[in-house]
């Protein structure tokens, strides 16, 4: 099996202009966990935003300047500082098997598609390996 054959295409992806409370807005209002950024310049990938890196920043801005100011830092704080960039996008010929140990020995949750150019193509999360699981556990 293929990434392909498991990805979630359509993604939602961010500007690396953008700022954490607008991540923050986007992640609530389109329920997804992990954010593809994307170069304003030429929209190819230049990073991920994931849940856990989101909430861990909002909580750590709560504790140090307290729930009347977080509006405003969220506001002024810019995605690129919390964004990761250590990571490896995955193409959609990428063997699952060579994927999986990625979810095995780090702490990300996803990893994005890309195409030759960086361009977004879909997201393969640690969901989609657990509902592969499941669909292969039925089939048995």
């Amino acid at each position: 099996m293929k990434v392909q054959d498991i990805m979630t295409a359509n993604v939602v992806c961010i500007s690396d202009g953008a700022t954490i409370k607008d991540a923050h807005l986007l992640m609530q209002s389109r329920g997804v966990r992990h954010l593809p950024v994307i170069s304003e310049a030429d929209g190819t990938l230049v990073g991920l935003l994931t849940h856990k890196k989101m909430i861990a920043t909002v909580v750590g801005l709560l504790n140090r300047y307290g729930a009347g100011a977080l509006d405003r830092r969220e506001r002024y704080t810019p995605l690129v500082e919390l964004m990761e960039t250590d990571f490896t996008p995955l193409t959609t010929d990428t063997a699952l098997a060579d994927v999986v140990d990625y979810f095995i020995s780090n702490k990300h949750g996803c990893l994005p598609v890309v195409d030759s150019e960086r361009k977004v193509l879909g997201i393969v999360t640690s969901s989609d390996f657990v509902k592969l699981c499941s669909k292969l556990l039925k089939d048995q």
